[in-house]
């Protein structure tokens, strides 16, 4: 399965991004998707994560109650919807999709699929 995220790009403090993560070559309607970031000079970090079938997605303390997972199961694809963006957020963000179990994992290193990446640049 290859994922494709786009929808970065340059925005100023306080508005919004949505972000799209398209997967081709199979489905991942039945994994849990998550998003992280990786702002220049620092780790990987976890953004949020998402379960097909529902429950509560989860979210990292720094983006809740601004971002929204959401997934698109008939377009096969995962969706993060940024609001209120700050420039502490300017980063890649990746999608990536985990190839078994149902826990919202917050470590990358339970994530086996990944896109290649989308810029988003706040400005201040």
């Amino acid at each position: 399965v290859q994922l494709q995220a786009s929808g970065g790009g340059l925005v100023q403090a306080g508005g919004s991004l949505r972000l799209s993560c398209a997967a081709s070559g199979g489905t991942l309607n039945n994994n849990v998707m998550g998003w992280f970031r990786q702002a220049p000079g620092k780790e990987r970090e976890f953004v949020a994560a998402h379960r097909w079938g529902g429950g509560m997605p989860k979210y990292a303390d720094s983006v809740k109650g601004r971002f929204t997972i959401s997934r698109d199961n008939a377009k096969n694809t995962v969706n993060l919807q940024m609001n209120n963006l700050k420039p502490e957020d300017t980063a890649t963000y990746y999608c990536a999709g985990r190839s078994r179990g149902t826990y919202l994992s917050t470590n990358m290193d339970q994530y086996v699929y990944w896109g290649q990446g989308t810029l988003v640049t706040v400005s201040s």
